[in-house]
């Protein structure tokens, strides 16, 4: 588990009820505001609110988002293996990393997940399975990403990170200690160490050092006095959910405030 690492913010704006033009103007905003991680979700269809409700897709958004911004980091939060071939995702991700790489380095971030929102399967024609298969698909899933990254040319900029959301003990974070660089949950800081000592026993068996795994948590509905028992059990990525088109710049503000006191 990285500790040495300076406290990152990430801010997820939820693609949906919103234009397109929104969520331009909210990526500019934030980056200059100095946001250090940028986030959608990878979803078809609101996830609350109105069900049908305005929403547009993750990945071409992403492209988009690379082209757009000039620092920040960027990616899904998180992606979901089941809906992309899984050498596919590996040459997208691949392809976001270089159109973002501005300054040499590229800046995207792959996130993903087994997937769960079940209408997103039936209205697009996917296998809904079962969060057994899910997970499966998802192991599978990483385990071609990984390859398919050595293969491409030219290759990526750097070795992208992973970022592997969720808290299952007996598959997910197994899937964590194999491959993540960073670990989202939702989990809270009384339950972190637990979970920690789980990472760290699949990190023994899959004989795979996880120094550097960067532990991160999301901070809506959530105070200071939560986040500061977050980052005392060890988390060091802060991930804040905005929805728009009226997003919550002050309470950005507010964070990146809290932020930059941890780091100082």
């Amino acid at each position: 588990m990285l500790l040495d690492t300076p406290v990152r913010l990430g801010v997820q704006l939820r693609p949906q009820h919103v234009q397109y033009s929104d969520l331009r103007e909210a990526v500019l905003r934030l980056e200059e505001m100095g946001v250090d991680i940028l986030f959608n979700w990878d979803h078809f269809f609101p996830l609350f609110g109105e069900p049908d409700g305005l929403h547009f897709e993750s990945w071409t958004m992403l492209g988009a988002w690379a082209e757009q911004t000039e620092r920040v980091e960027f990616g899904a939060l998180v992606n979901c293996n089941s809906y992309r071939n899984a050498d596919l995702q590996a040459d997208m991700a691949r392809t976001l990393d270089h159109i973002s790489a501005k300054h040499g380095v590229g800046r995207f971030i792959f996130g993903t997940g087994s997937g769960w929102f079940e209408r997103d399967y039936d209205e697009y024609g996917y296998e809904f399975g079962t969060a057994g298969s899910r997970l499966n698909d998802l192991e599978g899933g990483l385990e071609k990403v990984t390859a398919r990254w050595d293969r491409l040319n030219p290759q990526p900029t750097r070795r992208i990170p992973i970022m592997i959301g969720g808290k299952g003990e007996q598959k997910t974070l197994r899937f964590v200690a194999r491959h993540a660089n960073i670990w989202h949950s939702f989990v809270a800081p009384d339950e972190l160490p637990h979970k920690l000592s789980v990472i760290e026993r699949w990190a023994g068996t899959e004989e795979r050092d996880t120094g550097d795994l960067v532990v991160s948590n999301e901070l809506a509905r959530r105070d200071e006095s939560v986040a500061d028992a977050l980052y005392d059990a060890g988390t060091r990525l802060f991930t804040l959910g905005l929805d728009g088109p009226e997003w919550d710049y002050e309470l950005v503000r507010g964070w990146l405030r809290w932020r930059d006191a941890k780091n100082a």
